[in-house]
């Protein structure tokens, strides 16, 4: 009975044999030179494949936000752009904040008492290069573009990092492909894929090729 009891009591404590395996990897080499295991052997949650250094991720950039500057925000896909694009409208402390309506998937974002705007962005003045436009289009449309609008005088642009998103969420809504007139060879998606429906794509907005998917 007491041998019985033991048993027990040792099954409730240490249940299975997790306390063997980590017995084994604490006295393993492996598990000993790596440097991202916690003490208490807990695997860690995110372990840094590219190592960037403090001035790569400290980079200032002066913006005139009261003058001619602006951002271009250049979209990758599957990489957390449309959370990254939202926090740019709804969640930057500015003079004049961006002004977003229930109902509505642009934002108005207007210099500090000017009716100019300072961010190229989807979620701003929407697809005017075409859906998901790439940097030689954006190069070359988003000049004509913001002067059809507003004659405001375009300085040299700085790139911005784009924080990374879960897999999962845009791997289930499937990619979405548009075709970019600046390169002939693009005119033909290379496979299939999934384009928006008609009713969801932002007014004035025509995307060559639609009719053929």
């Amino acid at each position: 009975m007491l041998f019985l009891f033991a048993v027990i009591v040792l099954q409730y404590v240490c249940p299975g044999t997790e306390c063997q395996l980590l017995r084994l990897r604490a006295l393993s080499p492996a598990a000993a030179s790596d440097p991202y295991r916690a003490e208490d052997e807990t695997p860690a949650r995110f372990v840094p494949r590219f190592n960037f250094s403090a001035g790569d991720l400290l980079r200032q950039v002066d913006f005139n936000i009261k003058g001619d500057d602006l951002i271009v925000f250049l979209h990758i896909q599957k990489t957390g752009g449309t959370t990254f694009g939202r926090h740019l409208v709804r969640n930057i402390q500015l003079e004049q904040p961006c002004e977003c309506r229930a109902g509505q998937k642009k934002c108005t974002c207007h210099r500090p008492g000017k009716r100019e705007t300072w961010l190229f962005s989807r979620f701003s003045t929407g697809w005017s290069c075409g859906l998901h436009a790439d940097w030689t289009e954006l190069t070359n449309c988003v000049p004509s573009v913001v002067d059809s609008k507003k004659e405001v005088r375009l300085r040299p642009s700085s790139g911005s990092p784009v924080t990374p998103d879960r897999p999962g969420s845009h791997m289930a809504r499937g990619p979405r492909c548009g075709f970019c007139p600046a390169h002939a060879e693009a005119r033909v998606p290379p496979g299939p894929c999934h384009l928006p429906r008609a009713s969801s794509s932002p007014a004035g907005t025509e995307f060559p090729g639609r009719a053929g998917n």
